[in-house]
């Protein structure tokens, strides 16, 4: 028993726990005292359970990986199925192909070719997607359709594993369904909650990898994290996760303070010192291209 509760990261079952307990919390009785405050909380729930999720996928809490899943099932974020997340984001880690418009999936450049060859109403809709207030408002809605469109596709051609995690998401919105039908919270509502949720990660992931030459100087450090950091679980120190994917949200921070100089090194200074200032530079703005810049053909 003792070495059971040893391998358990108890930070991180108590941080699942509490996240449950406050989309419990917000879906009824914070929603029927007065609905915006439903609203804002269910968001915020929605953004710490992905981050959660994102914990789960790298083998956080047990090292169980069913006994892991089991605890992020439900789909509280409507959008997503977990098993497209965890393979596409475990994808993403292969950082010697980090932006890549065709080996990332997490990318958000473009082959210029393709670029090229778009028509103007579309080269306007990802230019604004390129700036953190068009990520945050039109960044979401342009994730769901591509999940969308891209394993609709693949599901046609075949693609069971595919299939399978859609058949457990369904599974799942049943259930929250359920609890949406008894709530106080509208359906309207929750939906809203949810596409809110995914803006506040558009937040995190706005410019978490830039083009570099070299595969390490591709990824980020936002210093100091804040309100923010604690709900992305950590990942504000990007290239601490990067480097040492295993390691639990709550020991980036000891480790970045510990061998910040050599991170910093490592990604060739990429850093930011707060997401306030993240705002202040690109909230108008877009940081890059849409066209990935060291790809033949820009």
């Amino acid at each position: 028993m003792a070495r059971i509760a040893e391998t358990v990261e108890w930070p991180t079952l108590l941080l699942i726990a509490a996240c449950y307990a406050l989309w419990a919390a917000a879906t009824t009785w914070t929603a029927a005292l007065w609905l915006p405050l439903g609203v804002a909380l269910l968001a915020l729930a929605v953004t710490l359970h992905s981050s959660i999720q994102h914990e789960v996928l790298h083998g956080h809490p047990f090292r169980s990986r069913g006994l892991n899943e089991a605890l992020v099932f439900l789909p509280v974020g409507l959008f997503f199925p977990y098993g497209r997340f965890r393979d596409l984001h475990l994808a993403h880690h292969r950082d010697e192909r980090l932006t890549d418009p065709y080996d990332d999936p997490e990318s958000n450049f473009l082959d210029p070719k393709v670029w090229t060859g778009l028509p103007r109403w579309r080269k306007r809709l990802l230019r604004l997607n390129n700036t953190l207030l068009g990520r945050m408002a039109i960044g979401p809605a342009l994730s769901i359709v591509a999940v969308l469109r891209d394993d609709a596709r693949a599901i046609r051609q075949g693609d069971r594993q595919i299939a399978r995690d859609w058949a457990l998401h369904l599974a799942g919105l049943v259930l929250v369904g359920l609890w949406i039908a008894v709530a106080p919270i509208p359906l309207w509502a929750y939906v809203l909650s949810a596409y809110l949720g995914m803006s506040l990660l558009k937040i995190r992931t706005f410019l978490e990898h830039r083009a570099h030459e070299e595969a390490p100087g591709r990824t980020v450090v936002v210093e100091q994290g804040g309100v923010l950091g604690f709900l992305f679980l950590n990942n504000n120190l990007h290239i601490v996760h990067h480097t040492k994917p295993r390691v639990a949200w709550y020991r980036l921070p000891a480790l970045y303070a510990a061998e910040r100089e050599a991170f910093l090194a490592r990604n060739h200074g990429y850093r930011y010192r707060s997401y306030g200032e993240i705002f202040r530079r690109y909230f108008f703005r877009a940081k890059d291209p849409v066209p990935h810049p060291l790809r033949p053909g820009n």
